[in-house]
């Protein structure tokens, strides 16, 4: 299930250049339509190949190839820009492109039913393959996502790319932003998402086209691209390297569609979707897999280094000090600041973080993995966001010989100038496999309430280690399309650290799989009935936040079967049906 990508640029993260690099983010549109106008008002795009012709292995002991023959749509004169957002989870999704009049960027909105999730554009393309005689052997639709990437096709073109680098796919996203960097290509094959497909060995000709609507809708030319296939049966036992090795030979484009996922001592991560598995292809989920602890069959996809580690974390048990248990990672230690705060702790009049709960998915019945005879775990993923328009700053400092950290809150102008802080309550260090980081205390709880919604039963799990693990809406004011730290590497600090610094920035989320006995809620002796999931964020209110009345979401549930075989009916949330 591997599949290679580019490594992502690292960068320090200081909360200060990283709140202007968000404010330079959402100002791009505004500098774009500074530009003297352009002959073009919206983007030419153009589908070309980069190849030719194209050698693909199927592995004996692992038949099938992916269809990864190298084609990617190239957008010039301006960016290809596509903003996907719903005002509500009881309104469909929308799209709307930019365009440009006389060097104004204005919202074009594109016909409803284009999109249906913020995966992607359903049915980009359509690959049809056939063989030496002409006989079509294959055809199937793939979907897209414009954020990867994958390439500058000209030496003159911007340096880097503004915009995301995945697709969302957690259920609850509100808003995304999608685009193709002018100078730039993004790869339109589907990546880790496309199930390979069973070719034998022999000559091929692929031919790979935009679908028709979106031809018309964005003025692409009918200009197929036509690719020779070579495709070679080989076995891992006749090769000088590994089945891992082997598997990632589709070389993959960048960081097309990997999305951001449950993290370290969150629970197992998302298991990955591969949701092009047949043709035509729609923007459905597919079968999903469990990765780690807990049967979350719902959740959306994970990061690569989630996938890597699958099946180290499937080997491993909790309790086994040899690895890593339920997806968590161990982050390198924060440089250790000079000294303590100094002054007198303020809260600024500046603009503060808003964290919001999202509805939690994912929910399952398991035992826990205990095995215990008897008992029923009611499992769960659960988000909490930050909608802005200030990132969540959290440092904790730790006096020597002490075992937990003082934390403290931090406020930024808009320049991103530090101008004030003020203690929030402390860090602790989490020392049990699948976790050794610090934990910042009381940021969220979940509690299953009845149907009356008193309180039944609380989840234990109420420290966490920040992570920008989902992209909820990047339409929010002061959104951070590139936030630091999505692939986990975060400042959550080792058992020595003297200090360490957490993030949540603005349009992301933090996504934790209540899964483990702890966190996940025992429901062996709860009665069979109408309950509802309370996600509640900052619950001691102790963060300093632009809305407090914002902060709980409930998701209903009902509960039935029996003692040990206990069932989990999860309905619709409003136009959201994802368990």
């Amino acid at each position: 299930m591997t599949r290679p990508r580019t490594t992502r640029l690292r960068r320090p993260l200081l909360a200060g250049t990283t709140i202007v690099a968000a404010l330079a983010v959402t100002a791009g549109l505004v500098a774009a339509a500074s530009e003297p106008a352009k002959a073009a008002t919206k983007p030419r795009l153009s589908l070309i190949a980069a190849t030719t012709s194209l050698t693909l292995t199927s592995w004996k002991e692992d038949p099938g190839v992916h269809l990864d023959l190298g084609t990617y749509l190239t957008a010039e004169g301006t960016p290809l820009e596509l903003k996907v957002t719903r005002k509500s989870y009881k309104d469909p999704v929308t799209i709307t492109q930019t365009v440009y009049e006389g060097g104004t960027a204005k919202a074009k909105k594109l016909p409803g039913g284009t999109v249906k999730d913020f995966s992607g554009l359903p049915g980009f393309v359509r690959i049809t393959v056939t063989d030496k005689a002409g006989k079509k052997v294959l055809s199937r639709a793939e979907d897209f996502c414009p954020n990867n990437a994958s390439g500058r096709v000209r030496p003159d073109a911007p340096a880097t790319s503004k915009y995301p680098e995945s697709c969302p796919t957690n259920p609850f996203t509100l808003g995304s932003v999608w685009g193709v960097e002018k100078g730039w290509a993004a790869n339109t094959y589907g990546g880790s998402y496309s199930e390979p497909v069973q070719l034998g060995a022999g000559k091929y000709t692929a031919k790979v086209e935009v679908a028709k609507k979106y031809r018309d809708l964005f003025g692409i030319a009918d200009k197929p691209a036509t690719v020779k296939l070579t495709v070679e049966e080989r076995s891992f036992e006749d090769e000088p390297m590994s089945r891992s090795a082997a598997a990632g030979e589709h070389a993959g484009h960048g960081a097309a569609h990997d999305a951001p996922t449950a993290h370290a001592g969150h629970g197992p991560g998302h298991a990955p979707t591969p949701a092009q598995a047949a043709a035509p292809v729609t923007s459905g989920a597919g079968p999903t897999y469990n990765v780690g602890h807990g049967p979350l069959t719902a959740a959306p996809p994970a990061l690569p280094w989630a996938l890597k580690k699958e099946q180290a974390v499937r080997s491993t048990r909790v309790g086994d000090a040899s690895g890593q248990t339920d997806g968590s990672r161990r982050a390198p230690a924060l440089r250790p600041l000079s000294k303590r705060p100094a002054g007198k702790p303020s809260v600024p009049d500046v603009p503060k973080p808003d964290l919001r709960s999202l509805p939690a998915y994912g929910i399952v019945v398991s035992d826990g993995e205990q095995d215990v005879p008897g008992k029923d775990y009611l499992a769960f993923s659960a988000n909490v966001w930050n909608a802005g328009p200030a990132q969540l700053v959290v440092d904790g400092f730790r006096s020597p010989g002490k075992a937990k950290m003082d934390a403290y809150q931090y406020f930024y102008d808009a320049e991103g100038k530090q101008v004030g802080y003020t203690p929030t309550g402390t860090m602790e260090w989490d020392p049990r496999p699948g976790h050794m980081h610090w934990h910042f205390t009381d940021f969220a709880s979940y509690r299953l309430l009845k149907a009356d919604k008193k309180e039944a039963v609380r989840s234990g799990k109420e420290a966490f280690c920040l992570a920008n693990t989902d992209a909820i809406d990047y339409t929010v004011k002061n959104a951070n399309w590139h936030p630091y730290n999505t692939d986990l590497a975060t400042a959550c600090g080792e058992e020595n650290s003297i200090s360490v610094r957490e993030v949540l920035d603005v349009g992301s989320g933090d996504t934790y799989s209540q899964d483990l006995p702890g966190q996940s809620f025992d429901i062996t002796g709860v009665p069979n009935g109408t309950y509802y999931i309370q996600v509640l964020a900052n619950p001691e209110k102790r963060l300093k936040e632009t809305d407090l009345d914002n902060n709980s979401a409930l998701r209903k549930i009902v509960l039935g079967g029996k003692p040990g075989k206990r069932t989990v009916t999860v309905p619709p949330h409003d136009l959201v049906n994802a368990g």
